[in-house]
Order: structure tokens, then C-alpha cells, then sequence
């Protein structure tokens, strides 16, 4: 058997594994190059956008409005406290009782005042006595020094003992006053007419001086104290008018600038601005306490706008998603003020121009550079998000 013929075979073999191998190869980089190819072709493939979610920056005559909200807070409220220390008696009224100024609400125990009223009283009746004795001791040593029957000294030691008298019984008179003052302030009354907030109390409790009885409010005059950006203050003038909605209430609630807070809070910076809320006879009372938002009517302005919920604030910056050249942009804004048109929030804009598409708020964020299109360019005014301009 001659030699080379295991060597072709082995040869032979391994072309063949070569062969096989190469072709595996070309395979698997053709299968790759196939599928970049689709993943580049589908990368390509713009996002397709309905004519209704794509909305212009447009120029519109609108009601500016300054957003407020808070809890209202009676203007007269009035908090009883106890003057003098000791037991709670006669409190009977609850929450929602009504009471009249100068009613009494409670009294503290009064036998203690009446019993340091009775010494004082007493000591100013012995420091009387004492001045009448020294009175008639000086006018009888008059008489005698005229007659000069005794020396002026003794006239004038007289006199100082008069004085001294007189200054004592004065001091005892003080004194009861200020005994008669604690008895008169063991009784509770109310300030001012309304109705018990709160009873903070009970009868037979020994409560101490500056201890809170019972909170009295007068419902008949109701404010908003609304806390404002600095920016959002400097519109805001006294007299303004509002439209405030109470939860619970469909019919809106009017209310007017009564005052604004000349400072800046520490800390936030915002301005306070109280709101006086006008209840028509016959409406269903507010109650102190309800939370209650609204727009505050600052006038009117010619601004660009977009509705609220488009401008994206997932970033430091306020931007909109706007469409340029096919694919999504990001453009930085500075929103301003808000008024709402046709149950839409429609907020001022700058920072684009007049007409730029603006995908609209309910698509969510998509990825800047994304390629878009839409079977129709949406006009000014034919989205259906579109409003009209205010009247």
C-alpha cells in the first residue's frame, strides 16, 4: 500500500471542513447584514401622528388669570381664654351653638377672688380709718401751733403722718380694684357674635391662667388668604375679581382683592393676598375651613399660546415638543399666564414663534430626533383641540 494516500485523504478533509466552514460563515454574516438592514429600515420608519395631535403656537386675545387656592378663614374669630386659674363651671355650649357678644360662655370658681376681695377690700376700709385719725390729729395741732400752745414741729411731723396715711389707704384702694378685677374676670364671655368652632374645655376641669375655652367664628364675612409667586403678584390689584369653585359646590363662589400683604413671606417668597368671598342670601353657607381654588381675572392680554398640558416639565427648563423638519425638537419656553377657554387651560408662551407645531400633551415625551408625520399639516384652527379666541 503506497504512503500518500492517507495524507490525500487527510487532505481531502480537510478542504472539505474548510468548505463547510466558509460557508457558515458567509451564511451567518449574510443572515447579520439582513438584519441590520431591517432594523435600519424600521429605525427610519417615521412615527406616524393623527392631524389632531399635532397643535400650533397661535396668537390669541385672552382673559389673563392669576391661579389662587387655600382654605377660607373667617375675618372675626375670637378665641376664649381663661383670666385667672382655677375650676371650670357653667360651660354648656358645644360646636355649632351661636352666641352673642358679651354672652357669658363659662366662669372659673370665684371663691378664692371673692374671699381676696373681701381682705382687700377690708385693709383699704383700716388704711381709711387710719387716715381720719391722722387727719383730725394734724387739724387739732394746727390749732394749738396758731395758738402756740406746741411748736411747728410737731405740725409738721403731723403732717408727714397724714401723708403717709393718706398714701397707704390709696395703695389699699389699688389693691381692691385689682382683687375686684380678678373676681369680674372669672367670668367668660364672648367677644363677638357667632358660632363655637370648638369646645377645648370641660366642666369641673381646673384649667390654668391663658388656658383656651372655647374658639367663637362669625361666618358672615368669609376671606382666602392666597399665597402668590412674586411674579404672579405684581398683577394683582385691589378690587380684582375671582371665581372660586368649593368642592362639593357646582355654582362658583365670587370673591374679590380685599387686601394684599405688603411682604414677601420668609422662606418662599410668595405674596399674600387675601380674597373677600360674597355669599348671596339664600346660598348654602361656607363653612371656615374649606379648601377652595379658582382664577383671579387680571385683565386681558394679545400673547402666543399653547394649551397647559403640552409644555413638559420633566426637565429643569419648561419645553415644548415641537416638530421641525420632519423629527421631534425640543424647545425651551417661559410660560406666563393661564386662562382657560372652552373648558381648556391655555397658558402664554415665549421662546417660539407664532405657528410652530407643538405635539400635543397626550402622546406623552418622545425621544428628540424621532422622525414623525401625519397624513395632513394641521392648520390654525383646525385641531380639534383648537379654541376659539375669548371674546
Amino acid at each position: 500500500m503506497k504512503r500518500w494516500i492517507p495524507w490525500m485523504a487527510a487532505a481531502v478533509v480537510v478542504v472539505l471542513l474548510g468548505g463547510g466552514a466558509w460557508r457558515a460563515m458567509a451564511a451567518r454574516q449574510a443572515q447579520q447584514k439582513a438584519l441590520a438592514e431591517a432594523s435600519a429600515q424600521k429605525a427610519q420608519a417615521p412615527l406616524q401622528l393623527a392631524a389632531d395631535e399635532i397643535i400650533q403656537v397661535r396668537r390669541q386675545n385672552l382673559t389673563l388669570g392669576v391661579p389662587v387656592s387655600g382654605s377660607l378663614r373667617a375675618v372675626e374669630s375670637a378665641m376664649v381664654k381663661a383670666r385667672v386659674g382655677g375650676e371650670l363651671q357653667g360651660l354648656t355650649l358645644r360646636e355649632g351653638d351661636s352666641v352673642k357678644a358679651g354672652q357669658e360662655v363659662a366662669r372659673i370658681d370665684p371663691t378664692e377672688a371673692r374671699a381676696r376681695l373681701r381682705q382687700a377690700q377690708q385693709q383699704a376700709d383700716a388704711a381709711k380709718a387710719q387716715v381720719d385719725i391722722n387727719q383730725r390729729q394734724y387739724t387739732n395741732n394746727r390749732a394749738l401751733v396758731d395758738q402756740g400752745f406746741i411748736s411747728p414741729t410737731a405740725l409738721v411731723t403731723s403732717q408727714a403722718s397724714l401723708e403717709s396715711a393718706q398714701s397707704s389707704y390709696q395703695a389699699a384702694v389699688s389693691a381692691a380694684d385689682v382683687a375686684r378685677k380678678s373676681l369680674d374676670d372669672t367670668v367668660l364671655k364672648s367677644p363677638i357674635t357667632g358660632l363655637v368652632a370648638q369646645r377645648l374645655a370641660q366642666p369641673g376641669e381646673r384649667v390654668a391662667v391663658d388656658a383656651r375655652i372655647v374658639e367663637v367664628v362669625d361666618l358672615s364675612r368669609l376671606e382666602l388668604e392666597a399665597l402668590l409667586t412674586p411674579a404672579d403678584s405684581l398683577a394683582v390689584r385691589v378690587g380684582q375679581k375671582a371665581l372660586l369653585t368649593v368642592d362639593g359646590t357646582a355654582t362658583p363662589v365670587p370673591a374679590t382683592v380685599a387686601r394684599i400683604n405688603p411682604s414677601a413671606q420668609a422662606g418662599s417668597r410668595t405674596v399674600p393676598v387675601y380674597l373677600r368671598v360674597d355669599q348671596a342670601e339664600g346660598d348654602t353657607p361656607l363653612r371656615q375651613g374649606l379648601f377652595v381654588q379658582g382664577t383671579l381675572d387680571t385683565g386681558r392680554a394679545e400673547v402666543l399660546t399653547v394649551p397647559l398640558d403640552a409644555v413638559r416639565t420633566d426637565k429643569p427648563a419648561p419645553y415644548l415638543q415641537t416638530v421641525k423638519d420632519g423629527r421631534i425638537a425640543y424647545a425651551e419656553v417661559k410660560t406666563g399666564a393661564r386662562s382657560v377657554v372652552n373648558g381648556q387651560t391655555w397658558v402664554a408662551v415665549q421662546g417660539v414663534a407664532e405657528g410652530t407645531p407643538v405635539i400635543d400633551g397626550r402622546i406623552g415625551q418622545l425621544r428628540e430626533g424621532t422622525a414623525v408625520t401625519t397624513a395632513a399639516a394641521a392648520p390654525a384652527g383646525a385641531s380639534a383641540s383648537a379654541p376659539r379666541a375669548a371674546p
